[in-house]
């Protein structure tokens, strides 16, 4: 058997084969990320949330500590994530009346030798999911669109800006 050269995926060894990543030797730093994502619905599913007036209650609030939730519970979703002790979790939304949709933007922070990129995506995919089972009962064709990283920071490979889009 011959052995394949080192996957550029990370999560793979040298025989193909899936593994944690091994970070002891990495330096502990203070690690960054920012994720976002939108969710769109009818305009009068929007005025539901904005009002508060809901069945179910605050959405917003509601989906915000669900995102929080999420990151912190994020190496227990994603199979060879580290589990992370992360030092700060924010979630903010914008409401955009002309598009009927709500951003997410979520932030994870930490020190530590292993980034959280994997936790503010989580945070925002939950939050993002929160909102829709929240107003399911009135608007089943909400669609969640555009999650992504949009910045990372700390570690070795650097400060990560996504270009707008």
């Amino acid at each position: 058997m011959t052995s394949s050269p080192a996957s550029p995926l990370t999560h793979f060894d040298a025989q193909g084969q899936a593994h944690m990543v091994d970070v002891a030797a990495k330096a502990s730093t203070h690690r960054v990320a920012v994720a976002e994502g939108r969710i769109g619905m009818e305009p009068a599913t929007l005025v539901l949330i904005q009002s508060g007036s809901a069945k179910k209650g605050d959405v917003l609030g509601i989906a915000r500590i669900a995102g929080i939730q999420g990151a912190k519970k994020t190496s227990d979703l994603i199979p060879l994530c580290h589990p992370i002790a992360l030092t700060r979790v924010a979630l903010e939304f914008e409401v955009a009346v002309d598009s009927s949709s709500v951003l997410c933007r979520a932030t994870a922070e930490c020190t530590g030798q292993t980034g959280v990129e994997m936790e503010a995506l989580t945070a925002c995919s939950v939050a993002l999911l929160t909102i829709y089972d929240m107003c399911k009962a009135v608007d089943r064709g909400m669609t969640i669109s555009g999650l992504r990283l949009i910045e990372k920071r700390g570690g070795k490979s650097g400060h990560f800006v996504a270009p707008p889009g």
